[in-house]
């Protein structure tokens, strides 16, 4: 028999009553929980106790549980340190509060400059017919140089790449350069704001003086004020890595290596400082080692968000199958069971992402978020950690 007090909490995304993925269909899929949030209050504005309650009881009549909220967005007042921070923290500290008290027990949040994940094409064809999301170096510096002719990009890219974006750019029709635009400002879910490409041209001068030194030491004002009260309510913060891990639009980005990590966790030792671990996030950069990462910081993880990408060359990357690309999707699964059964605890865990495939081809759905690409990944980390439990012995006192 396997001990199921350790296994992972499986779950799925959920943006809400107008996501296109029902309720139903989520715990059809297999699903226990799903990990969601209140996408239509405002960022900085307050999350009332009244609106999670209402939000959980409606996730709760589908006979499905709520204890992972995915996201709580920082406003970018914090991320810059403006002069209403101290009122944004007040607003922050609330809203864990409030969620604590109706139930929840982790909150996710990332510290990214103005865009949230990124991705040059949300539709990328593969081999078998199905579609993956795709980022390509290229393709964002044609938008960055001749869309949006951001002030000194020039010299954020290198020659080869200058001039393999202007014949992308010439070679590209209008409507091509209108879906590139909107694919980069506002076509992920789950995004903070939406832009035009002249309102992310002003949203980028917020940041002129702010470099990655700078953005840490926000990063951790922001930790050392928001832990302590999350440790006092029973909630544990949990940091999103950077997607993609390195910084694009001259925007500094630094939760994108174990060094980041390591430096925001001894910055801020309450234990209440988490890691939301993201194998596709994290292992997009090939210098990052993905199973020295989870055993390195598995004490500090809350969730896990399992996916991997193909990595390609010139730096780009596309979301490859579960248990496929470059990650090794067997070897985490051995050391998420053998931190699971050392701490004795269920990790809450979805697979990020997924392949538009089969019948979903024909269907509108939220870009990485379509349910038959997801419920095929659920299915195969199920089983996969399900066999790893099995063979792995019960005394792991020596790992």
């Amino acid at each position: 028999m396997i001990d199921t007090t350790t296994r992972m909490i499986q779950a799925l995304r959920w943006f809400g009553p107008n996501d296109a993925v029902s309720l139903a269909s989520i715990r059809q899929a297999g699903a226990e929980e799903v990990v969601t949030a209140l996408h239509e209050v405002p960022n900085g504005a307050v999350w009332s106790v009244d609106a999670i309650k209402a939000h959980k009881d409606r996730i709760a009549a589908a006979g499905l549980g709520w204890s992972v909220v995915e996201s709580l967005p920082v406003h970018e007042g914090i991320k810059t340190r403006s002069s209403d921070w101290p009122r944004l923290i007040e607003n922050y500290v609330a809203s864990i509060s409030n969620l604590a008290a109706c139930g929840i027990k982790v909150v996710t949040y990332n510290f990214m400059p103005l865009l949230d994940w990124t991705r040059t094409d949300l539709a990328w064809r593969l081999p078998d017919g199905a579609r993956a999301l795709r980022f390509e170096w290229d393709a964002l510096a044609a938008y960055d140089l001749f869309i949006l002719e951001r002030p000194n990009a020039h010299g954020d890219y290198d020659d080869a790449t200058r001039d393999r974006a202007t014949i992308r750019f010439s070679s590209m029709t209008d409507e091509e350069r209108s879906t590139l635009e909107r694919t980069i400002l506002a076509g992920l879910p789950g995004a903070e704001e939406h832009y035009t490409s002249s309102r992310f041209l002003k949203a980028l001068a917020t940041y002129d003086g702010i470099d990655a030194d700078a953005l840490r030491a926000n990063h951790h004002a922001f930790m050392e004020a928001v832990a302590p009260i999350a440790a006092s309510c029973g909630i544990r913060m949990v940091v999103h890595p950077d997607d993609p891990p390195f910084s694009l639009f001259g925007l500094p980005r630094v939760v994108s290596s174990a060094s980041d990590l390591a430096s925001l966790f001894e910055a801020v030792p309450e234990p209440a400082n988490g890691l939301c671990f993201c194998a596709g996030s994290l292992g997009a950069r090939a210098d990052n080692d993905l199973v020295a990462m989870l055993r390195g910081f598995g004490s500090r993880i809350g969730f896990l968000h399992l996916r991997s990408v193909q990595r390609e060359e010139g730096g780009a990357f596309h979301e490859a199958e579960h248990l496929k690309g470059d990650a090794d999707m067997p070897s985490l699964m051995l050391e998420i069971v053998a931190l699971s059964r050392r701490e004795g605890r269920r990790i809450p865990m979805r697979p990020d992402h997924g392949h538009q495939m089969l019948d979903d081809l024909t269907r509108t759905s939220a870009p990485g978020y379509s349910l038959l690409g997801r419920m095929r990944g659920l299915a195969e980390l199920r089983g996969l950690e399900t066999g790893v439990a099995r063979a792995l012995p019960n005394d792991l006192s020596s790992r």
